[in-house]
């Protein structure tokens, strides 16, 4: 019942918070549409509680062809990031740093897709290679702010991330998500991190697609 509370009560907040910071996200939004061109948002499919996967939502940060233009520059992980990443926006350098383009997500959290506290919302590849003490983070609902997120963010690899994860889950609180929206919050303005090749889901994405290669050549034979 603590946790229905709670989870209702942050959705009541997130929707006044969409209120007070209307003219933030419409300026934000006009700047990107002025200084990027179409399309202000960055839309993706996200795994939500239990895997069930929902549309995130972003400011973008990004060129469009951010996907294909990774395969170009040569990134095994096309949802990694490079030193002084090319494709990454001027202004979207400055969303990053400051957290702002996190803010659409307040509308996942009114619709009651995340939480403003919860493990980040991870990619449905990445998700599909799970195991299950990673999925265990699926337990509850995403966030957009976390134990992990506060406790290095971008700076700690994704082992480390499943473990903090799963000490959220185990810990979880009211009380344990005051203290993270409190660190959040003093924490927002952010130095570059430096970039760290995330080995895990690559090595998981090449073993899953030799996997499938083999179960493909099995299928032709039979």
């Amino acid at each position: 019942m603590t946790r229905i509370l709670w989870n209702g009560l942050q959705r009541l907040i997130a929707a006044v918070m969409l209120v007070l910071l209307a003219p933030v996200i419409l300026a934000l939004a006009a700047w990107i549409r002025i200084a990027d061109g179409k399309g202000v948002f960055f839309v993706q499919d996200r795994a939500g509680r239990a895997g069930t996967p929902f549309r995130m939502l972003k400011f973008r940060s990004m060129v469009h062809n951010s996907v294909a233009l990774s395969a170009e520059l040569g990134i095994d992980d096309p949802f990694g990031l490079l030193e002084n990443d090319p494709r990454i926006t001027p202004c979207g350098r400055f969303l990053r740093r400051t957290s702002l383009d996190e803010l659409p997500q307040l509308i996942n959290v009114v619709r009651g897709q995340m939480n403003l506290v919860g493990p980040r919302p991870d990619v449905l590849p990445q998700v599909a290679n799970y195991s299950a003490e990673d999925a265990r983070r699926l337990e509850v609902k995403p966030g957009i702010t976390g134990w992990a997120q506060v406790n290095g963010r971008d700076d700690i690899d994704w082992p480390q991330r499943f473990i903090l994860d799963r000490w959220y889950v185990d810990n979880w609180s009211p009380a344990l998500d005051l203290k993270i929206l409190w660190r959040t919050a003093v924490t927002l303005q952010r130095d570059e991190p430096p970039v760290h090749v995330d080995t895990l889901n690559i090595a998981r994405q090449q073993t899953a697609a030799t996997v499938d290669a083999t179960d493909k050549d099995v299928s032709r034979v039979a």
